[in-house]
């Protein structure tokens, strides 16, 4: 008897852990209605698919950019921030990572590196993405620097690193933030002033967040801007 109520309480247990996985996974952001709206492309910018994410092939063919998203953000949420890099000839691939975790496929870039010929090659991520990508610019030589959103890396960066945050962001850990900097010889800063955590992406509000003081548009607008000086 004592042993069916211990099989029992195991099962429970069990099943509590699976409910919770199945909830954890599928609550995440989901990207805006102007982000889906991209999906399509736009006169300049074809959306690709590819075999772990979408590539936006602009204008450019020399230089790309590999983009890791945030945890629990739809990766298509980021298509406005990326088309408009896109335009200025610099091509994007945006990873859809298992279960919106990058932690989970750290290597991703991999797959695009080894299946296409760019000269050069920047990784880039927002938040816990961002951490995500740093580790791997560090295990590897095959990219040529290395930009975060409201991000940052965990062991040394030996490549140019571009830091970029909002000056409203409540989500980005400024304590952590500000010890890793030793880490990153060659770092560039950039604090938007205004900017939050989430507007980075179109994905609404994001728990925690500090209240933004301009646009979306005009945060990716200078992020944009920030981006193609860093890489040129």
């Amino acid at each position: 008897m004592r042993r069916k109520i211990v099989f029992a309480v195991i099962a429970i247990v069990i099943l509590a852990i699976v409910a919770y996985g199945i909830y954890y996974v599928n609550d995440y952001y989901h990207a805006d209605d102007e982000a889906k709206s991209l999906m399509n492309g736009t006169d300049n910018v074809k959306v690709i698919k590819t075999s772990n994410g979408l590539l936006l092939d602009g204008p450019g063919n020399d230089t790309a950019l590999i983009f890791y998203p945030g945890a629990k953000v739809e990766y298509t949420s980021y298509l406005p921030l990326l088309s408009e890099v896109s335009k200025k000839n610099i091509d994007c691939f945006v990873v859809e990572m298992p279960f919106n975790l990058a932690l989970l496929n750290q290597n991703a870039a991999d797959e695009i590196i080894d299946n296409y010929n760019y000269t050069n090659y920047y990784m880039s991520g927002h938040s816990l993405g961002g951490v995500v990508a740093s580790q791997y610019v560090n295990a590897t030589n095959k990219t040529d620097g290395l930009i975060l959103f409201a991000s940052y890396p965990t062991s040394e960066i030996q490549k140019p690193v571009l830091s970029i945050y909002g000056s409203e962001d409540k989500v980005l850990n400024i304590e952590k933030y500000n010890e890793s900097k030793p880490l990153m010889d060659n770092l560039t800063e950039i604090v938007i002033k205004g900017g939050n955590h989430a507007q980075i992406g179109d994905y609404g509000l994001q728990d925690g967040d500090g209240t933004a003081k301009i646009t979306p548009e005009k945060q990716q607008e200078k992020t944009v801007n920030e981006i193609i000086k860093f890489i040129d």
